[in-house]
């Protein structure tokens, strides 16, 4: 059984590259470099909202105790880097954790 961490962010259509590459060059080279235990992979999902456009990551990692080894107890907040910050118009405060079924 693994956990996916699941959080959302969005920002306008003219910045959605420029988090893309947040994301693709800040955020996962610095989660991979810290070598999670029990992290397995960051998934990034996108879709257009007329004037906005959505992103969600899903992290999956082989349990709880992981993803709390990672964020503390405070675990179910989000971690969004001011690089991030910088170019999203709004995000999730928290993070949703789901148990995989199969």
């Amino acid at each position: 059984m693994a956990i996916k961490r699941i959080w959302r962010g969005w920002t306008s259509p003219e910045n959605a590259k420029p988090y893309a590459r947040v994301l693709s060059e800040q955020v996962r080279p610095g989660i991979e470099a810290k070598q999670i235990p029990g992290y397995r992979s960051l998934e990034l999902l996108t879709r257009e909202l007329g004037d906005e456009v959505e992103f969600m990551t899903i992290m999956t990692f082989d349990s709880l105790d992981n993803i709390i080894g990672l964020q503390g107890p405070d675990y179910e907040r989000a971690y969004v880097p001011e690089a991030a910050q910088a170019v999203l118009s709004r995000w999730d405060e928290t993070c949703l954790h789901f148990e995989t079924v199969d």
